[in-house]
C-alpha cells in the first residue's frame, strides 16, 4: 500500500496526501483518491504537464477552449492560489472545496466576495457587478437589454448598498447574501457530495484506509 501511495504521489507535480487533504476540507480520502483522477484528466487535456493551465480550467468547465469567460476567468485566478498561471492539486482540492454542499455559508459568501472584487479593493463596485453578471448571462446563452440589467443592478445596489457610498463591502455583502441565498447557488455542486456516484469511472480501491481520517 505504501509502496502505490508513494509512487502516486510522484506523478503529478503538487500531488499531497490524502488523509491531509481531506482532514482540511469537506471531502473524504475516497472523494480526495476521485479528485485525482479528475485532476489528472482535466490536466492532461491539452498540456500533459501535470497542473490545469487556464484554457484546460475552462475546457473542463464551460467546455469551450475558444470563447473568452469572465466568469471562468475570475474563478481560475482564485483557484491559482500561487499566481503561477497554473493550478496543482493541493490547490484544486482546496479550492474546490468552498462548491462542496457541506462548506459553510461564510466560506462560500466570502468566495463569492472575492468573485466580484475584480480589482481587489476590499469592495464589489458596480461596474464589476455588471461585468459579472454579463458574463453570466453569456454562458448561460441568455441575453437581457441593457435598460433591465441596469434595473437589476439598481435594485442591487439599492438592497446591498446600506452606507450608500456607491460599493459593497464585505459586511454589507453578507448581509445581503443572508437575505438572498439564491446567490449561493453557483457556489453548491450538488454531485460533490458523492462524487464517486457521479464519476463511476473514477471508483476505485482506496489506497488509504478511511478509517484514517
Amino acid at each position: 500500500m505504501g509502496c502505490l501511495h508513494s509512487t502516486a504521489a510522484r506523478e503529478l507535480p503538487g500531488h499531497e496526501n490524502p488523509v491531509k487533504l481531506a482532514s482540511e476540507t469537506a471531502f473524504s480520502v475516497s472523494e480526495v483518491e476521485a479528485l485525482y483522477e479528475l485532476f489528472k484528466s482535466i490536466s492532461s487535456s491539452v498540456v500533459d504537464d501535470g497542473l490545469i493551465n487556464k484554457e484546460e480550467f475552462q475546457l473542463a468547465l464551460f467546455k469551450n477552449r475558444k470563447k473568452e469567460n469572465l466568469f471562468a476567468n475570475r474563478i481560475f485566478d482564485l483557484f491559482d492560489v500561487k499566481r503561477k498561471g497554473v493550478i496543482d492539486f493541493g490547490d484544486f482540492v482546496r479550492s474546490l472545496n468552498v462548491f462542496h454542499p457541506n462548506a459553510s455559508l461564510e466560506e462560500k459568501t466570502d468566495f463569492t466576495f472575492r468573485l466580484y472584487d475584480m480589482d481587489c479593493t476590499g469592495y464589489i463596485e458596480r461596474q464589476e457587478v455588471k461585468q459579472m453578471l454579463i458574463a453570466l448571462l453569456c454562458e448561460s446563452e441568455m441575453k437581457l437589454a441593457d435598460d433591465t440589467i441596469e434595473v437589476i443592478l439598481d435594485q442591487t445596489f439599492e438592497d446591498a448598498d446600506v452606507d450608500r457610498d456607491g460599493k459593497i463591502g464585505k459586511t454589507e455583502w453578507s448581509d445581503f447574501v443572508i437575505k438572498n441565498p439564491s446567490l449561493l447557488k453557483i457556489m453548491t455542486l450538488p454531485y460533490l457530495r458523492d462524487i464517486t456516484t457521479t464519476f463511476p469511472s473514477f471508483v476505485f480501491n482506496s489506497e488509504v484506509d478511511e478509517i484514517a481520517t
